[in-house]
């Protein structure tokens, strides 16, 4: 029975002694403005390098667009440069092929027309000694029949038609007589001495010469005057 009031009163005092510890051990409790002052300088101490950090990012992410942008600026400048340049050259080359071509155009053009000029007054000069037979036989030939009247006419109508188609082409016969002589368009094949006309004066056309626009065809052969010889006194 005494060892039993005694194990009681053992846990009794052992109970007493736990609770007090427990009351001991509370934590202090701090004051409502306290907390509020900790709280603010912690949040201070985090905020502040926070938007630092932020601002100088903003800042070089700026410097950095600016310097990619202007190396862009550059870039394009020099590009810019570039095709200037290049069509400088191409016009350069354009206007210098131009006229180029605008020379050997108008080469071109006047080699044709000199070849079609030189072929036509080929062609006409051979057929020259023709028209100087029809020319023979009107003066010389006199028919003296009615057929023979009838021939001469068909003939020379066939003349007539043949000059007509060298009017048509641009060829007509030179009027010497009584003109200078002129060594470009006359061939002297007589000389005659008069005092009725000037020395050089064309007395008579002997062959008939022809011209194509500026071109000779054919030099008319001429007599042309000389001055007398004077007399020899005895």
């Amino acid at each position: 029975m005494d060892e039993k009031l005694d194990e009681k009163v053992i846990n009794e005092k052992a109970e007493s002694g736990i609770e007090q510890v427990s009351e001991t051990e509370e934590p202090p409790q701090h004051k409502d403005g306290d907390q509020a002052t900790l709280e603010q300088s912690t949040d201070g101490a985090i905020d502040t390098p926070t938007g630092e950090v932020e601002a100088s990012s903003e800042k070089t992410g700026s410097l950095i667009e600016e310097t990619r942008n202007q190396a862009q600026l550059a870039e394009l400048s020099q590009q810019i440069i570039e095709l200037k340049t290049q069509l400088t050259r191409k016009v350069d080359q354009y206007t210098r092929l131009a006229a180029e071509y605008d020379n050997f155009r108008k080469r071109t053009n006047q080699e044709k027309e000199d070849l079609r000029l030189k072929v036509k007054c080929s062609t006409i000069s051979d057929l020259l000694p023709v028209v100087d037979n029809f020319e023979r036989a009107k003066s010389h030939i006199h028919p003296q029949t009615e057929a023979e009247t009838s021939i001469h006419n068909s003939y020379q109508s066939i003349y007539k038609q043949l000059e007509e188609k060298f009017k048509q082409i641009g060829v007509s016969a030179m009027e010497c007589e009584r003109k200078d002589f002129d060594p470009n368009l006359h061939e002297a094949l007589l000389r005659e001495p008069t005092d009725q006309a000037s020395e050089g004066t064309i007395l008579e056309e002997l062959v008939r010469g022809y011209v194509l626009g500026d071109c000779v065809l054919r030099h008319a052969k001429v007599k042309v005057a000389v001055a007398p010889k004077p007399a020899i006194e005895d």
